[in-house]
């Protein structure tokens, strides 16, 4: 097997990182693909700056409890939301392994819990490490994990979930969204009875951890899936885990994570689903599986996928010498439509095409124009140059952009002024 080359050396590691990074680029270029992909799944960091301070959960449930309390509540977790979101915004920008980030983001989308929806951001906090620590491991442990996380656990009210009043909110999005991925594969009687099964789950006042209520739960026997017992909240899980239809799932949305926008091809997705069920839901064997696919290397899926506003402003910050004032990046993820720990449903957001709107491209374009302003001086701006490759035109084409440009390239020579207008070109959009 050769060596990748550049082309396809920067299609790894502009699809599994944030930014087409040029040292990485380099690295990789004279590695096969086996070894290239085993690096990335391999090379892990969970090292993290100190979060921002956060009130406890404590002090939320006083406020909580109390009606004149309620605007205090809503102040405090909105200051310490923006603290967050700037918090994961610059460790993403730093991080030395972006690809773990990456895979946080991914998990992060697909079990979403909001500023917003839960006001707690001491508990977002946990539930982003203790993605990040799942995010290349096991599926089963994961989806377990976050089925008792305090934040989801508040997010879609599985807190207040008792036998006496069932609330069918995180049964019927466990079914429908970190499983099933859909409705034809059960019925409205499942989602009922899984509510049954998870009643008891619910939070500890004094810590803010979970806490399993005995009391609580309804312990007649449910009917489930096409199984009959005494089923808890784990039984379910397990249950879920057991229907092929779970790793199905997961593997579309791989697809469309790293292959292009179009419909998951099911001939890809089911083979992927089958190796990850065979390997126990473990994360790395289906990305491996996916990374060294055919269809993630065919030319035609190079600038298949649309950068979402991270991979835009993080990824263009890691490879190129910009830079935004300090504190404005996670400003301007939400503006472009990707507020950190701000989903804007239980769905996550959509991703696809669905990044570019008439307003979000007006945004996406004037932060790229920003963050290029003033670096068209030709040779003579050191500090620009003393980051830039020493490379040929053509070959930093093919760093920073996967396709032909679509507007004429300058005529009047100087390196600055021809990335400025790459990365302005729309093919710098995409990946």
């Amino acid at each position: 097997m050769g060596k990748l080359g550049l082309v396809k050396a920067r299609h790894l590691v502009s699809r599994t990182g944030m930014g087409a990074e040029w040292a990485t680029i380099q690295r990789y270029k004279n590695l096969t693909m086996n070894d290239a992909v085993a690096h990335t799944l391999s090379y892990v960091d969970y090292t993290l700056p100190r979060p921002p301070r956060t009130s406890s959960w404590t002090k939320t449930v006083g406020n909580r409890k109390s009606v004149s309390r309620q605007r205090n509540m809503m102040r405090m977790s909105k200051n310490e939301g923006a603290a967050l979101q700037t918090w994961w915004a610059n460790h993403m920008l730093t991080t030395k392994t972006p690809f773990l980030e990456r895979m946080t983001l991914f998990w992060s989308n697909h079990f979403p819990s909001t500023i917003a929806g839960t006001k707690q951001p001491s508990a977002l906090y946990h539930q982003n490490v203790m993605l990040r620590k799942n995010a290349l491991g096991n599926y089963g442990n994961m989806l377990m994990a976050v089925s008792k996380d305090p934040a989801m656990l508040i997010y879609l009210d599985g807190y207040s979930n008792i036998k006496d009043d069932p609330n069918e909110n995180f049964a019927r999005e466990v079914l429908e969204l970190f499983t099933m991925g859909g409705t034809v594969y059960y019925s409205e009687n499942d989602i009922k009875n899984a509510a049954r099964a998870f009643t008891g789950w619910s939070i500890d006042d004094r810590t803010g951890k979970f806490i399993n209520r005995p009391e609580q739960h309804d312990t007649g026997v449910k009917t489930f899936m096409g199984k009959r017992g005494n089923f808890n909240g784990d039984d379910i899980l397990k249950i879920l885990l057991q229907h092929p239809r779970t790793a199905e799932t997961i593997a579309e949305k791989m697809w469309k994570e790293f292959i292009n926008t179009s419909r998951p091809n099911p001939g890809y997705t089911r083979k992927w689903a089958h190796i990850f069920r065979t390997s126990n839901y473990d994360i790395k064997t289906l990305l491996t599986a996916v990374l060294t696919s055919d269809v993630f290397w065919h030319p035609a899926n190079m600038g298949g996928l649309i950068k979402s506003p991270v991979e835009l402003a993080i990824g263009t910050m890691r490879t190129l010498p910009y830079r935004l004032r300090k504190n404005n990046l996670a400003h301007n993820l939400s503006l472009m439509g990707q507020s950190l720990f701000a989903q804007p449903s239980v769905k996550g957001w959509d991703g696809g095409e669905s990044w570019i709107s008439t307003q979000s491209l007006m945004r996406r374009s004037g932060l790229m124009t920003n963050l290029t302003r003033g670096n068209l001086r030709g040779k003579h701006d050191p500090l620009f140059m003393r980051h830039m490759p020493e490379c040929s035109d053509e070959e930093l084409m093919a760093w920073l952009i996967p396709v032909k440009p679509l507007h004429p390239l300058p005529t009047q020579p100087g390196r600055q002024r021809l990335v400025r207008a790459l990365v302005l070109d729309p093919a710098y959009q995409v990946s």
